[in-house]
């Protein structure tokens, strides 16, 4: 009898502390870890994974600690949703991602039905959010509010410049030059070349032939840092001196390493620079530390997971559900990227797009700096 006793004891004691020992927070992280855009993923994952490890060593969520799974969609659709399908799975509730606008939303579809909240750090296309989800949300701004930024600049420094705009047909590249156009052409600005060109490619030597012969002076890409740098590399074989503007999907000194000096004046648009924000000053050492800079959307998904955890703190739970009716309801959460609200659809209530210039640094390398002015 003394034995069986003590053997239910133990029984006990080791469910309990399989109990406790499971209490962890899923949580998921979507993007390209392989293909052409990789070093956007590298963004994400290490963001993402530098947020969950010092949340964990602070005692993570509600005393809960936070397990966390890489998804690799490789920035295509049909993966994104495979992606989702699986974090679903297994179980996962929270998710920072996807990268790419064209995977989010269809991956967002899958989120939504099944109970799980998402943060993407990186997709501006209006449509993540203007379908009013009840579980998505973006650090980043949108492509409208970035477009619009292109427009105004063509319209205060581009008089009688010639400006060629040019997409890479997916739902990013072509949403934000088709918002420029929008704004520009109610600026009465018009455009001498307008066309599309197909990722993953290695020759566009056509592309630019007919950029050549529209005289451009300006060329607004709206697409990824790996086209893109090839286009500028192919354009000054050529001989010419078009200078090119872009938005936050070059932002990775990959950029300069594919275009080569040519990219130098290069103008492109993105949020303050995150890592000169004081509250950032920990978290960038730690990544340096590692050796591995911090840049663009690095500093976008680790916020998303302070953002979780804040939310739930404050809700005292960590029902997705109602840590986005607290997302919604316009509160301040405090992040290394500055402070964040969301109005009703998940956008950020005030979002700052500000100039860079690529040049070349006092150690010779080629790199964004944000504009003074």
């Amino acid at each position: 009898m003394t034995k069986h006793w003590l053997s239910g004891v133990a029984l006990l004691a080791a469910l309990a502390f399989s109990g406790a020992a499971s209490a962890q927070i899923k949580m998921g992280v979507a993007g390209p870890i392989t293909g052409p855009n990789a070093a956007f993923g590298a963004q994400l994952v290490n963001g993402t994974q530098q947020a969950v490890d010092d949340i964990n060593k602070a005692g993570g969520i509600l005393g809960q600690q936070i397990t966390l799974e890489q998804g690799d969609d490789v920035s295509d659709p049909k993966q994104g949703v495979s992606v989702a399908n699986k974090f679903v799975g297994d179980g996962v509730k929270f998710v920072v991602g996807h990268f790419n606008s064209g995977v989010t939303i269809p991956a967002s579809d899958v989120y939504q039905e099944n109970g799980v909240l998402f943060i993407t750090p990186s997709a501006t296309n209006p449509k993540v959010t203007d379908r009013m989800l009840w579980d998505a949300f973006r650090t980043c701004g949108r492509d409208d509010q970035q477009g619009l930024l292109w427009a105004e600049y063509a319209r205060d420094h581009l008089k009688g410049k010639k400006i060629a705009v040019v997409h890479d047909k997916t739902t990013y590249g072509k949403g934000l030059a088709d918002a420029a156009l929008d704004d520009m052409h109610k600026f009465g600005i018009k455009e001498v070349l307008y066309e599309g060109v197909n990722t993953g490619e290695k020759d566009y030597s056509a592309i630019v032939s007919k950029i050549k012969e529209s005289g451009a002076d300006y060329l607004m890409w709206g697409g990824l840092h790996t086209e893109g740098g090839l286009i500028i590399r192919q354009m000054r074989d050529q001989g010419m001196k078009t200078v090119m503007i872009s938005g936050d999907g070059i932002t990775d000194n990959e950029f300069s390493q594919i275009g080569g000096p040519g990219v130098e004046g290069t103008l492109m648009s993105f949020g303050p620079d995150p890592r000169n924000n004081a509250s950032a000053k920990d978290v960038v050492a730690e990544f340096k530390a590692k050796n591995f800079d911090p840049e663009a959307y690095t500093l976008y998904s680790y916020a998303a997971v302070q953002i979780i955890k804040q939310a739930a703190e404050a809700t005292k739970s960590l029902d997705p559900k109602k840590i986005a009716e607290y997302m919604h309801s316009g509160k301040t959460f405090h992040t290394v990227i500055g402070d964040i609200a969301y109005d009703k659809k998940g956008d950020r209530t005030s979002v700052d797009y500000v100039w860079y210039t690529w040049e070349k640094a006092p150690d010779g390398k080629i790199t964004y700096v944000q504009n003074k002015s």
